[in-house]
């Protein structure tokens, strides 16, 4: 059955969750964290992870990307920084609102 929860999900990608530019080059100039921070700005982007809801785990990054867990936190650093994500201690990285969405939400 597809989507057990049985099953580890790293272990078994499908194809709606990452796309063909979804990959970190070991031998490419730009560093593997700053790789995987464009993969995950793209992936936010084209709306995998709707606002205020979390993203996958670093553990679950690592074992996605093949990854150590500091270049994953980096990356998830990068998008802290350019607020796009925020972390809530011992719960997690979630997803910003757009900038601008709050802002609209008391003019109605």
């Amino acid at each position: 059955m597809a989507g057990c929860a049985c099953v580890p999900r790293a272990r078994y990608r499908s194809s709606m969750d990452f796309g063909p530019d979804d990959q970190v080059e070991r031998d490419a100039p730009e560093p593997p964290f700053q790789q995987l921070a464009g993969i995950l700005r793209a992936r936010l982007a084209r709306g995998d992870w709707k606002a205020r809801r979390p993203i996958p785990s670093e553990s679950r990054l690592c074992d996605e990307y093949g990854l150590s867990r500091p270049t994953v936190r980096r990356a998830v650093a990068e998008l802290v920084t350019a607020g796009l994500v925020f972390t809530v201690p011992q719960r997690g990285t979630y997803v910003a609102e757009p900038a601008g969405e709050d802002e609209h939400q008391g003019d109605a």
